[in-house]
């Protein structure tokens, strides 16, 4: 039976991401209105900036250091991780098999607090 389109699975999802050797390795997988999801699993250095839109992580596999706006905090599978709109923020230290889901929503500068 085909996987409807609204059911992601993560090997599925992962077996989508480009096949660079080191950097950013992301592909958008769902979108509904302004919700983007995706899924992201950077090799060697996470390049990624601040984003216009409010963002969900949710991590799948992997540990390492999460840094939000200079914060450091460690992360590891399933935990979910919010970064608003405009925050500074980036994986460090992570393992060779981190992967993470992401999903973005919601107005250009960020929902209201």
């Amino acid at each position: 039976m085909q996987t409807p389109p609204w059911l992601l699975s993560a090997a599925p999802a992962l077996a989508t991401l480009p096949d660079v050797p080191a950097g950013e390795r992301f592909q958008y997988l769902l979108e509904h209105g302004t919700m983007k999801v995706g899924v992201y699993g950077p090799r060697g250095h996470d390049p990624q900036g601040p984003h216009v839109r409010d963002e969900i992580y949710v991590i799948i596999s992997g540990t390492g250091t999460f840094v939000k706006n200079g914060e450091h905090r460690p992360f590891q599978p399933h935990d979910l991780l919010f970064v608003e709109a405009g925050a500074e923020h980036r994986f460090e230290d992570f393992s060779d098999d981190f992967a993470t889901w992401v999903l973005f929503w919601g107005p250009k500068g960020g929902e209201p607090a």
